[in-house]
Formats: structure tokens, C-alpha cells, sequence
């Protein structure tokens, strides 16, 4: 039977931060250049082109990034091996075990397939399951045997038709390079029409903590900063601000979310929410460092250290700025 082909859909095993996410896509870009991160747990890796330098076939492949996530990286791991995403997808989720591989040869895709129950089928949500065994269609192999207009009618034109494709083996998208996404945001909403100006400012401090937490565990840097406010009447105030150097530090994050707030005039205006946006994202590694001689600002970015290895053994928040304590009635 013909080998599978060169499509690999990595799942990641039990819980996993974002930092062991990003070493995880680190690793997959080893063995392809074609890697697309699908977060928070899952990627794909185009592996055709590592074949002949690996002298190994895409399943053996497969089991070399198990063994080297495993053993470099302490991480588990699920891996379909197929021809097209929905089908090396689909196997990923059926791997037998904790972890593992579980390859689909191309001339068996149907063997693999057909017995399945729908909502197995990736892309198929449990309502679209209902539907299809409203209609008698309990198997992946029954979809596959009725015409594709007939899927559509039960599950909608573009929805059925995916369906009705997938259903077949037929997944034409490709593997495209996609790393983690360029922009990270954190928001917060006020229970009631908020006045207070200091309190508001207290909220966006906490808001730029939370988002220098997820940049330096993505180890990714902003260049650019965006803050939204949303008003009573549903009216929203938007503005960006460039950094003057990509950061993911609070000191810096901090000074120009206060900047973009002074910026509002805020004045007796009744917020409801507000988002933090950091935009305009680099690899912390490549963004320029500095050398500081400012002694205070080396002691806050020790503390920082610090705080973030507090909150990743104690669970995030666990320490943070005073101000963001809500006061007490």
C-alpha cells in the first residue's frame, strides 16, 4: 500500500503553557520549514520536501518529532500522518493512547474513514452531527455514499459541501507557515457604568500586566500598543501608539497604555469596558536590547523576572501591583 503522505497534524498532550507551545513549533521547524501554528495545542508540518533529507518516509517522521518533543522537551504528543489536513486531523484525534502516531496510507483513506462515526470527521461540530444522524447518516462512509447536494441540503451549501468533501478524503487547503498570532489583546468590562478616573486607571494597570505576562511567555515583543474604550450608549474611543523599541515589559507597556489613556481626556465619562491590545508582535530574541545604566530599571525588570516565576508556580495573579487590588466597600 502506497505510504502516507507528507501532512502531519501535531497535537499536544494535557495542559501546556504558551512558552512550551512556542518550543514545540520551535522543534516542528526542525524537521519543515512548512509549519502552521494552530493554537493553543495543535500545528501542521508539510514534511514532503524532509523526506529524502531524513531518508525516511512521513511516518517515520512522525515518530522522530514524538521522540525528540518527548525527550527535549518533556512534551507528549498525537500525530496524524495523511495526505490532507482533515485527514491527518481526523487521525491525530484517534490515536489510540496518550500519545502516539497514527498514519493513513493514501490508498487507504477510505478503509480509515468510512467506519468512523460522523462527528469524528474534523470540521464536524456536534449540531451538524445531530443533523446528518437526523437523516440516518451515522457513519463518515454513509456521508461519503450519498450525493454531496444531499449533505448540502441538510447542513447548508458551504457547510455541506466541506462535509461532503472531507468525507472523501478531499481537503484542498494547504499547509501555509503561520507562526503565533501578530497581535495579543486582553480586555475587561466594569459591572457598572464606571466614573471613578483613578479606578479606570487602576483596571488598564492591571490590564498591561496581564499582557506583558502573556508577551514574555509567548517571548514575543510589542511594537506598537492600542487601547479601546467603550462608553455608555455603545459609542468606543481607539487609538494606537508606537513603542519607542519592541518590549513585552510592564515599565514600557505601562508608560504608553498611560499615555494613550491621557490622551481620551477622560472626564465624568461612563466606561464599560476597555481593551488592551498589543500590536505589531517580534521574537523577544531579535528585538534589539540596550544596555541600561539606569540602576532602577534594572532592579524592576529583576523583580519582573520574578514575579513571573511567582505566578507561573502559584498560578497567574497570585502577585501584582498593589493598585490593581479592588479596594475594599
Amino acid at each position: 500500500m502506497t505510504p502516507a503522505g507528507g501532512v502531519l497534524h501535531v497535537r499536544c498532550v494535557g495542559v501546556l503553557t504558551e512558552e512550551g507551545y512556542r518550543e514545540v513549533l520551535e522543534l516542528l521547524r526542525e524537521f519543515s520549514p512548512t509549519v502552521q501554528a494552530l493554537p493553543p495545542r495543535a500545528a501542521l508540518v508539510q514534511v514532503r520536501g524532509a523526506r529524502r533529507y531524513f531518508g525516511a518516509d512521513a511516518a517515520r517522521i512522525a515518530e522522530l518529532v514524538r521522540l525528540r518533543a518527548l525527550a527535549r522537551l518533556g512534551t507528549d504528543v498525537r500525530i496524524g500522518v495523511a495526505g490532507t489536513w482533515a485527514v491527518a486531523a481526523t487521525a491525530s484525534a484517534r490515536v489510540p493512547g496518550p500519545g502516539g502516531v497514527l498514519a493513513v496510507p493514501e490508498g487507504g483513506v477510505d478503509g480509515f474513514l468510512g467506519p468512523l462515526p460522523v462527528e469524528a470527521l474534523h470540521g464536524i461540530g456536534p449540531k451538524q452531527a445531530q443533523a446528518l444522524r437526523g437523516y440516518g447518516l451515522h457513519t463518515v462512509g454513509a456521508v461519503a455514499a450519498v450525493s454531496p447536494g444531499t449533505v448540502e441540503r441538510i447542513l447548508g451549501q458551504r457547510a455541506g459541501r466541506l462535509a461532503a468533501e472531507r468525507a472523501r478524503g478531499i481537503d484542498p487547503r494547504p499547509v501555509t507557515p503561520k507562526d503565533l498570532p501578530p497581535s495579543a489583546a486582553v480586555r475587561s468590562g466594569f459591572t457598572r457604568h464606571e466614573l471613578d478616573g483613578p479606578h479606570a486607571r487602576a483596571v488598564l494597570l492591571a490590564l498591561v500586566v496581564r499582557l506583558g505576562a502573556v508577551l514574555r511567555g509567548r517571548r514575543q515583543a510589542a511594537r506598537a500598543l492600542s487601547l479601546t474604550l467603550q462608553f455608555a450608549g455603545g459609542t468606543r474611543w481607539e487609538r494606537t501608539r508606537r513603542l519607542p523599541e519592541a518590549s513585552g515589559h510592564d515599565e514600557d507597556l505601562r508608560a504608553a497604555a498611560y499615555r494613550l489613556l491621557d490622551a481620551a481626556g477622560l472626564q465624568r465619562a461612563r466606561l464599560t469596558g476597555m481593551v488592551l491590545r498589543a500590536e505589531d508582535l517580534t521574537d523577544a530574541g531579535r528585538a534589539p536590547l540596550q544596555i541600561s545604566l539606569d540602576p532602577v530599571r534594572e532592579a524592576r525588570l529583576t523583580v519582573e523576572a520574578a514575579v513571573d516565576r511567582a505566578n507561573a508556580r502559584f498560578g497567574p495573579g497570585t502577585v501584582r501591583p498593589a493598585a490593581t487590588f479592588r479596594r475594599a466597600a
